[in-house]
C-alpha cells in the first residue's frame, strides 16, 4: 500500500513539475512581413536633381525574429586600358577591356524589438555610377562616384526618417537618404 501511495505521489509531483512549464511554453507567433522604403535623393542647392526609390520585403524568422533582404541593380561599364603585350620596350599598344560595376546595393538586417512595434533596421546603402566629361555612351576617361552609409535606426509601423545628408565635395551635391517602415497587414 505504502508502494502505491509513493508511486501516485511521484506521479503527481511529476504531473506538478511538468505543467507548468508546458503551461509557460508558447510557439512564437508568426511576424507580419515589413516593407522597408529606402529614397536616394540628390539636391543641387534646393533643387532636387535625382531621386531613387527603392522598395524591400522583409520575413522575419519567427524563432529569432530577424529578417533580411539584399538588393543589387545595377552594369558593368568597359573600361578600354592601352598596354603592352610583352615585356619588349618596343611592342605596340594593344587595348584591353575591363569592367567595373556600377550601380546600387542595398543590405537590409531587421529584428524585431520590444512588444512595443518597434523594429532595428541595419542597413548599409551603396551606390555608384560613371560621371565624365565625355558625353558618349561609354565615356573614353570615366571618373567613377559613389556613396556609402551603414547605420542602425530604430522605427515603428508607419515611421519615416531621413537619416543620412552628406555633400559631395567635388560637385556640391547634397545626398540624402530617407527610410520608411511599414508593416504589411
Amino acid at each position: 500500500m505504502k508502494t502505491a501511495v509513493a508511486v501516485a505521489a511521484t506521479a503527481v509531483l511529476i504531473v506538478a513539475l511538468v505543467s507548468p512549464g508546458r503551461a509557460q511554453e508558447q510557439k512564437p507567433q508568426a511576424s507580419p512581413p515589413l516593407r522597408v522604403q529606402i529614397v536616394l535623393a540628390r539636391y543641387q542647392g534646393d533643387k532636387k536633381i535625382s531621386s531613387l526609390p527603392f522598395m524591400l520585403t522583409v520575413n522575419t524568422d519567427e524563432r529569432s525574429r530577424v529578417g533580411r533582404a539584399n538588393l543589387r541593380l545595377g552594369t558593368q561599364v568597359p573600361i578600354t586600358t592601352m598596354s603592352k603585350q610583352s615585356g619588349d620596350a618596343n611592342a605596340p599598344l594593344v587595348p584591353t577591356v575591363q569592367y567595373r560595376d556600377v550601380g546600387t546595393n542595398i543590405d537590409c538586417i531587421v529584428t524585431g524589438l520590444l512588444e512595443d512595434g518597434r523594429y532595428k533596421l541595419d542597413l548599409t546603402v551603396e551606390d555608384s555610377s560613371v560621371e565624365s566629361v565625355d558625353k558618349g555612351p561609354v565615356p573614353a576617361n570615366p571618373s567613377f562616384r559613389s556613396f556609402r552609409t551603414n547605420n542602425s535606426l530604430v522605427l515603428k509601423d508607419g515611421q519615416s526618417l531621413q537619416y543620412t545628408a552628406a555633400t559631395d565635395r567635388v560637385s556640391a551635391e547634397v545626398w540624402k537618404v530617407d527610410v520608411t517602415l511599414t508593416v504589411v497587414k
